[in-house]
């Protein structure tokens, strides 16, 4: 059983695997694993090369907007047909988790030489328990088993069809009707304030409608210019923190109602890393405290703005309509402690391809990607680093996170990785939204399933199957 908010790593391609020395990896593949039944690859077995050339390929690419995930990779070699060798550039005691990611699936290269970008959805051709078979843009993806997977007996169900709605009451209406077997929502969710009419309409007191409630590590972050004028003082950025009305932030969200836990550097929603708001140092815990517009206000006083600050705030309108009402509650709130916005809306490819990797004025506000890694959301503190969006040059904090990925043990990376989140509580170099606790729902019939946080959603469903007995 899998607990949300933890990823305990598994074997799946890789067999076995050894660290030699702090930045040697050796993978040992399964024999005989072979890609799925369907042209241009026709089930042939997958070997190291295939290893090799999909992360040679995910290095060169121009581009790739995951590329920082394995930058820190030297090479990588295919000894024999069944071992791959990575060489890091420097330890990093998270690389087993990033090669654990969805963003670094093992590709076939026929399907590059037909399809060249990968783009076309007849080119997503894999190993893994689920094979692509129609998708319909903006309407649905259907999936069928994969006769062949290498997992013994698995998956246990033939199919899988999802639906794509954008309208978040019709998918309702679908799922209350019983046409889907899981909640309509992003992970499998449901809206709080639908939880009660699906638990009367879906299932009996003897076979309830299953529902658990987890953190998600998605949310808001505002990111600020460290080299300017006025938020290069320490004080400033407290006082926006303090202003920051986080349980607001909660209550506007229609999957959370209120639900849900503060978050420093790390979500909240990665229950292992993320140290406790009660374990920061006093003026951390003050951050999070109930929302604080009077003492906000003398906090920018004290730094020589009696009259408070006016800052160019960036974002987008493409995280979609709930955005942008938390981000009008987040003004309003900033404007009540003597902070005021002027927003610029920008168009969504632009803001994402240019602001969420520091270029934009003085301040922006964005969607948290929901990095299931502690590290990744510890990248954005290193100076040079894309993510770093707000310009964060801190000597101390460098080599903390440096001193972090040369920890191999956890419990010794575990009190560095608090104790950075301790120090950024007192500098705040970003402002962090909550997790939101979210409710996933599926089906009284549906077994052997549990949600969790990350997108692995294939995953999940491996061991799923339909209790016909009950229906």
């Amino acid at each position: 059983t899998i607990v949300p908010g933890t990823q305990p790593l598994d074997s799946d391609l890789a067999q076995s695997w050894d660290r030699v020395g702090d930045t040697v990896y050796v993978f040992r593949l399964r024999q005989g694993v072979r890609w799925q039944p369907k042209p241009p690859v026709n089930g042939r077995e997958l070997t190291a090369d295939d290893v090799k050339y999909t992360y040679d390929r995910f290095l060169a690419t121009k581009g790739n907007p995951n590329r920082a995930l394995l930058e820190i990779v030297d090479k990588v070699e295919a000894p024999d047909k069944y071992t791959v060798k990575f060489t890091l550039k420097e330890p990093n005691a998270w690389f087993l988790d990033r090669m654990a990611s969805t963003s670094t699936w093992i590709i076939a290269r026929e399907c590059v030489e037909k399809y060249g970008d990968l783009k076309k959805w007849e080119s997503v051709v894999g190993t893994g328990p689920w094979m692509l078979e129609r998708y319909e843009p903006g309407a649905r993806l259907s999936f069928v088993r994969n006769p062949i997977c290498f997992y013994p007996k698995l998956p246990y169900a033939d199919a899988v069809e999802l639906t794509i709605n954008p309208d978040s009451n019709a998918a309702l209406a679908a799922f209350l009707a019983g046409k889907f077997d899981f909640g309509p929502e992003p992970g499998m969710t449901i809206r709080r304030s639908d939880v009660a009419a699906a638990k009367k309409k879906l299932g009996h007191w003897w076979l309830p409608l299953q529902t658990r409630e987890f953190l998600v590590p998605s949310g808001r972050i505002a990111a600020m210019k460290l080299d300017q004028d006025p938020l290069k003082d320490v004080r400033v950025r407290r006082a926006i923190a303090m202003a920051d009305n986080w349980r607001e932030i909660l209550e506007r969200n229609p999957l959370a109602q209120g639900k849900g836990a503060p978050s420093p550097v790390i979500p909240a929603a990665l229950k292992e890393w993320s140290v406790p708001i009660k374990e920061l140092p006093p003026d951390g815990q003050k951050l999070y405290e109930p929302f604080d517009p009077v003492g906000a206000r003398q906090l920018l006083t004290a730094a020589g703005h009696p009259g408070g600050i006016k800052i160019p705030v960036e974002t987008t309108a493409g995280y979609g309509p709930e955005w942008m009402g938390a981000v009008q509650a987040t003004l309003k709130n900033w404007k009540a402690a003597g902070i005021e916005a002027e927003l610029k809306v920008q168009d969504y490819e632009a803001f994402v391809s240019s602001s969420v990797y520091g270029k934009f004025d003085k301040m922006m506000l964005a969607v948290r990607d929901g990095a299931t890694d502690p590290d990744s959301y510890l990248e954005a503190l290193l100076p040079g680093d894309a993510l770093n969006a707000s310009g964060v040059n801190d000597s101390k904090l460098t080599e903390m996170v440096k001193r972090q990925r040369r920890t191999f043990k956890d419990s010794a990376r575990r009190d560095i990785v608090y104790d950075i989140q301790r120090y950024c509580s007192q500098q705040v170099y970003y402002v962090c939204g909550p997790s939101a606790s979210v409710v996933a729902a599926w089906m009284p019939n549906v077994r052997d399933f549990g949600p969790n946080i990350g997108p692995d959603y294939g995953g999940r469903l491996m061991s799923a199957w339909l209790d016909k007995s009950t229906q």
